[in-house]
């Protein structure tokens, strides 16, 4: 365990508050053990051009050179509404965290891979709930779209998953 900004303890696998080490070239603040080894990760898959979808917005928000911080309460259980910025949807998802990347709904921000924008926002807290790369082949979303808490309201992400690997062969 680490400690982050204002005494936030980060638990395995999920980063201190403020991002990746401070300076270097994924953000800022401190990454907790296992967290910087999937950040670095991503880092990878992005740079070889091969298509990413996570279900850990976070590494992909570190990596991208975002922010993370510790949620007040977090996002636990069923029925937490999630926003598509670009097709204006929304999906009731399943949730188990307690961090979120920094970012606004539909803010776009350029990276060293790239442009890359927020794509999912919760408009309960506004929390960001998923990014999307601009230039290379690679998306997240911050909740469990295999856990179908609605009519399958998040299938759609695993076909765009499968045109995002062919597109990158």
């Amino acid at each position: 365990m680490t400690t982050g900004r204002a005494g936030v303890r980060a638990g395995a696998g999920e980063p201190a508050a403020g991002g990746a080490a401070a300076g270097g070239p994924l953000g800022r603040g401190g990454v907790a053990g296992g967290a910087a080894a999937g950040v670095s990760r991503t880092a990878g898959v992005l740079l070889g051009g091969s298509a990413l979808r996570g279900v850990f917005s976070l590494f992909l928000g570190l990596a991208l050179g975002r922010g993370t911080y510790k949620m007040p309460y977090g996002h636990r259980g069923l029925n937490v509404p999630v926003v598509d910025t670009a097709r204006g949807r929304v999906a009731i998802t399943a949730q188990n965290r307690g961090f979120a990347v920094e970012g606004e709904a539909g803010e776009s921000f350029d990276s060293q891979f790239g442009r890359a924008m927020v794509s999912h926002h919760c408009p309960n807290d506004g929390t960001v709930e998923g990014l999307r790369c601009l230039d290379v082949p690679a998306f997240s979303v911050q909740y469990h779209p295999e856990a179908a808490a609605g009519p399958h309201d998040a299938a759609g992400l695993f076909d765009e998953f499968t045109t995002l690997m062919s597109g990158a062969r």
